[in-house]
């Protein structure tokens, strides 16, 4: 165990209570270029630690609250003694930093959200983590963060109503984020966010909710009536099956109505893809007329589809649709997608054709609808199967005329 210094200014919740409250923290030197800071505010105060970054210049940092109303806890409440171990730690473990101060959790996302930009990924899904952590977390040093806490924070996202599924790709989210910080720098503490947010056991379960061929006639029917340009767009998903970020991207010229019209779908930014690559889809002449009057007038380069950017707004008309469609309400756009997934292989097409068609692999496909391969194959195999007890036409035997 490290010696403590001692402070009796700061030792003490009672000693502490006797500054005068004031911006500027009261710092006392505990280790060689480390200093402990603590600021004197009307409530409870908080612990700060300053340390030279070695070329000159010192970075300060706030990381927990004081025990001045409440029993130090250890992680985010530490009284003088805990705070001057965790000072010491921050100032001298390996962590990430920030120009000259360690990493946050939320800095972590933003640098997270700038690699996907950069690299074609889609960036919104930062803001599905954002929406779920605490601030407490939120504002934590990365180097300070253990299994526990990120468990507990997975955990209370199945609490607050999210299925196993959705629970999952946002803790995914957060540990991609958390091991790209890993990699800029050696951290000791690695195993925290592989062991907190391991994968939970019904993740890879995802509710698939199929809509028959009338319900989807009738949700696209419905979503005309709350806007021309909403019930075009839901069309077009329900036709073709792609993602929603694939249909933004969809440009005038992507369409080629001619004799047998498809359009030049954008691939999406699942995975770790750098660029947008564009593939043929076939869609219906109906579509294709569709999609051409409402392009008119358009350049080239301008966008297919004229609808904001706003996939809240987006989510709530869908809704809306729904129940005018007198649908489950709690629906959502992928059920679009999975209804596609679904026709094309209730009809026989190959399972490859099916995933290259929806920018999916072959293995997630069978993954996620082993079920509907083996009910509906189920009748394609009966049609070859061996039946000895049925009559062949060995024992027909014509009736005698009398």
């Amino acid at each position: 165990m490290p010696r403590h210094t001692r402070a009796s200014a700061l030792e003490t919740r009672t000693a502490r209570l006797k500054l005068a409250p004031r911006k500027k923290p009261y710092f006392t030197s505990i280790a060689l270029g480390i200093a402990l800071g603590y600021r004197r505010l009307k409530d409870a105060g908080t612990w700060t630690v300053r340390a030279n970054s070695g070329n000159g210049s010192r970075w300060t940092k706030v990381f927990a609250i004081a025990d001045d109303n409440e029993d130090a806890n250890g992680d985010t409440v530490l009284d003088f003694w805990g705070a001057q171990d965790r000072a010491r730690a921050l100032a001298r473990a390996d962590h990430v930093t920030v120009g000259d101060r360690p990493i946050t959790v939320s800095e972590a996302l933003d640098n997270y959200e700038a690699e996907l930009t950069v690299r074609g990924g889609d960036s919104r899904n930062v803001s599905r983590v954002r929406h779920h952590l605490p601030v407490q977390l939120s504002a934590k040093m990365v180097s300070l963060l253990n299994a526990r806490e990120l468990r507990q924070w997975r955990d209370g996202l199945l609490k607050k109503g999210l299925a196993a599924a959705s629970a999952g790709r946002t803790a995914r989210i957060l540990k991609a984020a958390l091991s790209l910080a890993a990699r800029e720098s050696a951290l000791s503490n690695i195993g925290a966010w592989r062991d907190g947010l391991r994968s939970l056991p019904d993740a890879e379960s995802a509710r698939n909710v199929i809509l028959s061929d009338d319900e989807v006639r009738k949700v696209i029917a419905s979503s005309y009536e709350i806007d021309a340009s909403f019930g075009l767009w839901v069309e077009l998903l329900a036709t073709v099956g792609c993602r929603s970020s694939q249909a933004e991207r969809l440009e005038v010229r992507d369409l080629q109505d001619g004799t047998a019209p498809r359009l030049m779908l954008p691939s999406s930014k699942k995975g770790r893809r750098r660029r947008i690559e564009r593939r043929p889809v076939p869609i219906p002449s109906s579509l294709a007329r569709a999609l051409r009057l409402a392009a008119a007038g358009r350049a080239p380069h301008e966008p297919l589809l004229q609808l904001a950017n706003c996939t809240r707004t987006l989510f709530d008309r869908f809704k809306r649709a729904a129940v005018a469609a007198e649908l489950d309400p709690k629906i959502s756009l992928y059920s679009l997608r999975h209804s596609s997934i679904t026709r094309m292989l209730i009809s026989g097409t190959p399972i490859r054709v099916v995933a290259a068609h929806h920018d999916t692999s072959s293995s997630m496909i069978e993954r996620s609808y082993s079920h509907l391969i083996n009910d509906h194959t189920d009748t394609m195999v009966r049609r070859a199967l061996l039946d000895v007890g049925a009559p062949t036409g060995t024992n027909i035997v014509p009736l005698a005329r009398s």
